[in-house]
């Protein structure tokens, strides 16, 4: 499979935010959203083997511990990232798997804690969830919005009444998008649609979802890349 990246860092986003997590970043993703933070895993990356890689997680973590999936988008690479996902809940490790739901998600184990970023309308890619993916979330399993103004929330409101996401999955998050150019500062200055606005508007219409916050950009500058 092809690699962007490994390393261990604090997770930024999701219920788990706030832990040590180990993040294999697989190169590709065949979206293009406005605010991608991540563009540099769209090309590059290195070939690596699922033992390799699985050498390089155990270097960093022997004993078990949290694991993400990510990119680009990991499941463009199901062929390898599916049984690398076996072994890595087989080695005890909690494993996290943060994907668009634009490819189909029925051949994720069922261990795997899913973590499903629907695109909203601002991000440029909207409609391309794949609603079938409904059918394989469940209680463990989280659904992401990132939200740069009232027209995505309105759009991640909806859709999460509509769906009933409160009672499917573990959480709903409801996430400000920062600008993808963002450096320096470590503060919500960087958020294209203001966390408070947010705030007051999921409180306003009692949304059954949590405000996320990437708080890796508020501990290390927003535009270093590895943590």
């Amino acid at each position: 499979m092809q690699i962007t990246e490994i390393y261990k860092s604090i997770q930024g986003e999701s219920s788990y935010a706030g832990l040590a997590c180990v993040f294999v970043r697989l190169t590709g993703c065949n979206l293009r959203c406005s605010w991608c933070d991540s563009e540099y895993t769209f090309t590059g990356g290195h070939p690596m083997t699922i033992e390799e890689v699985l050498g390089e997680v155990e270097q960093l973590w022997p004993d078990g511990g949290l694991i993400e999936i990510t990119g680009g988008e990991p499941m463009l690479q199901e062929r390898e990232v599916v049984p690398l996902m076996q072994r890595l809940l087989g080695g005890g490790h909690t494993v996290l798997l943060e994907t668009s739901g634009e490819r189909p998600l029925a051949r994720v184990p069922k261990g795997v804690v899913k973590i499903v970023d629907v695109k909203c309308p601002n991000s440029g890619e909207p409609d391309t969830f794949q609603i079938e993916n409904l059918q394989t979330l469940a209680s463990q399993d989280e659904v992401k919005f990132v939200l740069s103004d009232r027209t995505d929330y309105e759009f991640a409101r909806a859709f999460t009444e509509r769906h009933d996401l409160g009672q499917r999955v573990g959480a709903v998050l409801f996430s400000p998008a920062f600008g993808k150019d963002s450096r320096g500062a470590r503060d919500a200055s960087h958020c294209l649609l203001d966390p408070r606005e947010l705030a007051g508007w999921m409180l306003a219409d009692n949304v059954p979802a949590r405000l996320g916050l990437q708080i890796h950009k508020f501990i290390w500058d927003p535009a270093m890349k590895g943590v």
